[in-house]
């Protein structure tokens, strides 16, 4: 049975970037359903940390967008969106990657993200946890951290003109979806935002699985002012194959340490594998050793849905007008969650966007090019 389009977008996906879109549209004025079915997904596991990431202009100009737009929003989240402008501090291990820190600074730079580069003796007083003897560090003071499935509640709930729904999708074609209780919902645009559960409806989308843990401290007095990155974490980050971990430490409000990185590709098993936890522990404490004597309460994993490129897949499918999509975020979804809800917007509206999205185009994957298969009739 068909229904009526009581909407002009049907979002499917409430994570953080679904959310995003959804609030923007309703911003514009456009009366937005959102389907959802619940599980979670990658906004519920990771770490909410908004950085400007730089390994290609096109990360950059998105991540760096987005950051702005999450600042035009701050003053308005509540305290549940744990929102804080802690900044980050990018550790040199030794005068060699301080070299690495000044191209990264030059890099962020020519964006417009500022950065200072601080000496051993000022990192080690900003954050005397750290062991000694680092080279240094490249402090980015514009980043941020916030509680990503609170602010995705936030932003469906208290934004005029969303309908939320529980419900799981079968289908999916321009205009058009079909729900597995067999009913068909229409409208103008749909737009599918549920990451890695995005493969189910689209098999054609070149999204891939990438497994992450983190692990959580107990609750101690502030011991870590900053979020922590070691200047390896970029090629960690965009490894193409193989396990990998990296050092990435993140204070929370609640005087709690949340402890990553790792990132393992093409497993969907859920289960903790110290195999895994222990090295990106070890790296951990490595850089922090009085992580060691600390409590760890929980650990957890989650998945990441990575693009052959490393870039979302933002804009309109190319063999399905009405159909739009906004997936492959991998580790960035919550930095680049407005930005892409805006982009995407704009898109749909006729609009030219603020910032270039030639990079992000469905398009430039052939998969995307031909006729889609398991679409709703």
């Amino acid at each position: 049975m068909s229904e009526p389009a009581e909407a002009d977008v049907l979002v499917i996906g409430g994570g953080i970037v679904g959310a995003a879109c959804a609030h923007e549209m309703a911003r514009r004025g456009l009366r937005v359903r959102v389907l959802d079915n619940a599980s979670g997904g990658a906004t519920g596991a990771g770490m909410g940390h908004l950085v400007a990431m730089d390994d290609n202009s096109a990360e950059l100009a998105l991540s760096h967008y987005s950051i702005n737009l999450w600042n035009s929003l701050r003053a308005r989240l509540p305290a549940a969106c744990a929102y804080r402008n802690c900044g980050t501090l990018w550790l040199a291990a030794n005068a060699v990657e301080m070299d690495l820190a000044r191209a990264k600074q030059a890099t962020l730079a020519r964006q417009g993200v500022a950065g200072e580069l601080l000496d051993s003796a000022t990192l080690a007083a900003l954050e005397p946890m750290l062991r000694s003897g680092l080279g240094g560090a490249l402090k980015i003071p514009g980043d941020g951290i916030l509680y990503a499935p609170a602010t995705a509640h936030w932003l469906l709930h208290e934004t005029p003109g969303i309908r939320c729904e529980r419900a799981t999708v079968r289908a999916v074609a321009a205009q058009r979806v079909e729900l597995e209780d067999g009913r068909v919902l229409r409208a103008e645009y749909v737009v599918l935002a549920n990451g890695l559960a995005a493969r189910e409806l689209l098999p054609e989308l070149p999204l891939r699985a990438k497994k992450g843990h983190l692990l959580i401290t107990d609750r101690y007095p502030r011991q870590v002012s900053h979020q922590l990155v070691e200047l390896g974490y970029a090629a960690s980050a965009h490894a193409s194959n193989g396990t990998s971990v990296a050092f990435n430490v993140q204070p929370r409000p609640t005087g709690q340490l949340l402890i990553g990185s790792s990132r393992q590709f093409d497993s969907l098993d859920p289960a903790i594998e110290l195999e895994v936890l222990t090295p990106m522990l070890q790296r951990a404490v490595s850089y922090l050793p009085a992580l060691a004597q600390l409590n760890g309460i929980r650990a957890w994993t989650g998945f990441r849905a990575a693009t052959p490129d490393g870039l979302p897949i933002l804009g309109q499918h190319p063999q399905e007008k009405g159909l739009w999509l906004a997936v492959g975020h991998e580790g960035l979804g919550v930095t680049t969650a407005p930005g892409s809800g805006r982009l995407l917007t704009s898109l749909m509206l006729g609009e030219r966007p603020d910032i270039d999205a030639h990079p992000y185009r469905p398009e430039r994957f052939p998969k995307l090019n031909v006729p889609l298969t398991g679409t709703a009739p």
